[in-house]
């Protein structure tokens, strides 16, 4: 709640002598003062939130029975006032009959109405307490809580007292933030690149013939898509064709010795086609093999359960039944079935299948300057390995982006090339991209878990990424100092100091500062000499100010405000209160 009908005055030089008091009229004979008199440091939490806890004791005749007592805390931030929180109202008796009266006759609004308290005494002084969790407005890391005491008897401030409530002490916001990523390599090894695969025509021959017909069905598009399989297995000089197997299938009925001799025949005119259309030399040809497989009953019986026939049930009985004897055996039976005709007619497959499968290796680049060569143009003739071996290779992140992207395009399960991918996004500030790409990865590696942790700190998931980092941080580094850093974030300054302790630098000096571990925190900044960064200059002035060194704080700060917003900070900062004063500390912060 904002004050309102009174206007308050805090001079700039009132001020800082206040904030070397506990009070203005600490040495008056009736002062209101604050329990506790010392206020500890007040550390906000995650929320941004610090708990006020003191008593006012106002002293007998500090406001009469025709008063009203108005305590209202205040957040100062240097000079300037930041924030306001709810008051505490105090009404004597005459004063609340007053109020009334004006209520009722005039229509007057009272702004304190529902905290006002009727105090039936005041003249015999009391204790007020004052228990409430405020919260700091965005931004705020330094500064001051003070309440300003005013009596009013008419509807104007008619005396005013401030008193020093606590010093707020945030160091985490000092602390970097930038998570320490593990970057995954493996050796480079040279590996055979041969690769396998299948496929299959559905081709229709003429009863009892083996010629292909391209006129028949679809057979030109499915021996043209088996022709594009093939083509760049004979035609491409960075692959070897090493075999090609084209098997024929004839249909269930009829003997099997016709069916299997006319299958073969089949897969044989198939090859034979290929080629013709190929021009392939008679040492290729040696490399294909024809032969043929018997198709069975069981497509037939398939077609007739996904038709719903009724004596589909007959079928798979006789099957079932002669499971160990051959194609002409069930034959035999299922021709005398009542259903024979619908199976003539309807589920003997007038497409006959042509299955096909072939193994070829593609050429191994063994040197850095063959990889980067062929990569330029031939990125799909690199097997993973190899693909990591370019993305090392390469001296931006923005070239390793696009490398680690085709090995990802080409190996979609390549956690190595997710995990360094995610890295480079999360440098570049794309947090969520970077959890959007290892939603897809299950590895439980610590580097992945390492880069989702971060991902999801930096999409604002603190929460989530702790819970991954604590049971992996007793095993990794990388992942106990980025949990020290997630723990900073939460204000939780113990546990980020046990995290980031054992790696004195100038967030683990912060760390032992945020919990009083002073000289830690200088034996730490001493071993860190080399790093005269603003941040680290201002955690020199900190342990300076603690140890009473005014011209080392003046020296330090003026390195630290190079820094615009340390130089903001300086000014809610307790620690340098008692410097304030000085002219060389002045100097240091104002340049003047």
């Amino acid at each position: 709640m904002k004050i309102k009908n009174c206007t308050y005055y805090l001079l700039p030089a009132l001020l800082g002598w206040m904030m070397t008091t506990d009070a203005l009229a600490d040495k008056a004979d009736k002062a209101v003062t604050v329990v506790p008199k010392h206020s500890t440091a007040l550390t906000p939490d995650s929320t941004r939130s610090v708990w006020i806890d003191v008593d006012f004791h106002i002293p007998e005749g500090v406001f009469s029975r025709r008063s009203r007592l108005i305590i209202v805390p205040q957040l100062l931030e240097g000079d300037s006032l930041r924030d306001e929180y709810l008051p505490l109202v105090a009404d004597a008796p005459i004063y609340s009959k007053k109020r009334y009266r004006r209520m009722k006759l005039e229509g007057y609004v009272d702004p304190y109405a529902d905290v006002a308290q009727a105090v039936s005494r005041p003249q015999d002084g009391l204790v007020l307490p004052y228990r409430r969790q405020v919260q700091l407005p965005e931004g705020v890391a330094a500064g001051h809580i003070v309440a300003v005491v005013t009596t009013d008897g008419c509807g104007e401030c008619t005396s005013i007292d401030t008193l020093q409530l606590g010093a707020i002490s945030n160091l985490a916001p000092l602390i970097d933030g930038e998570f320490r990523l593990n970057w995954m390599e493996r050796p480079f090894v040279v590996r055979p690149k041969v690769m396998n695969g299948t496929g299959e025509a559905h081709l229709q021959f003429k009863v009892n013939k083996y010629d292909i017909d391209l006129s028949l069905g679809n057979n030109r598009e499915e021996m043209e898509r088996m022709l594009e399989t093939l083509r760049p297995l004979v035609n491409d000089p960075l692959t070897t064709l090493n075999r090609f197997e084209i098997y024929g299938m004839a249909s269930a009925d009829g003997s099997l010795a016709f069916n299997t001799t006319l299958s073969a025949n089949r897969a044989n005119a198939a090859k034979q086609w290929l080629a013709a259309q190929l021009r392939l030399s008679a040492d290729v040809q040696r490399r294909f093999k024809v032969g043929s497989r018997p198709e069975g009953w069981e497509p037939v019986l398939e077609a007739m359960r996904r038709d719903g026939h009724p004596d589909t049930l007959k079928v798979q009985e006789i099957l079932e039944k002669y499971a160990d004897q051959n194609d002409d055996v069930q034959e035999r039976y299922i021709r005398r079935l009542a259903c024979w005709n619908d199976i003539k007619d309807k589920y003997l497959q007038k497409d006959r299948k042509v299955e096909y499968a072939y193994s070829y290796t593609v050429k191994s680049f063994t040197t850095d300057r063959e990889l980067l060569e062929v990569y330029a143009t031939r990125p799909d003739a690199f097997n993973e390995d190899e693909l990591l071996r370019v993305a090392m290779l390469q001296t931006t992140d923005a070239n390793r982006e696009q490398v680690y992207r085709t090995a990802l395009k080409q190996f979609p399960q390549s956690e190595l090339a997710a995990c360094n991918l995610a890295a480079i996004l999360l440098r570049s500030g794309r947090a969520g991209e970077a959890a959007r790409l290892l939603e897809g990865v299950k590895s439980t590696a610590p580097e992945v878990v390492n880069a989702r942790a971060a991902a999801l700190a930096q999409t604002g998931q603190t929460a989530e990424a702790i819970r991954l980092l604590e049971p992996l941080a007793a095993s990794s580094e990388e992942a106990r100092y980025n949990l020290g850093l997630l723990y900073a974030a939460q204000n939780r300054a113990k546990e980020a100091y046990d995290c980031l302790r054992p790696f004195a630098d100038v967030n683990s000096a912060i760390a032992a500062l945020a919990i009083g571990a002073d000289t830690e925190a200088e034996t730490v900044l001493n071993g860190c000499a080399a790093d005269v960064s603003p941040r680290a200059e201002y955690a020199r002035a900190l342990v300076a100010a603690r140890k009473g060194e005014a011209a080392a704080v003046a020296t330090h700060l003026k390195a630290a405000c190079a820094d615009g917003a340390l130089r903001r900070r300086v000014a809610g900062e307790p620690d340098f209160d008692r410097y304030r004063a000085d002219k060389a500390f002045r100097t240091a912060v104002n340049g003047n």
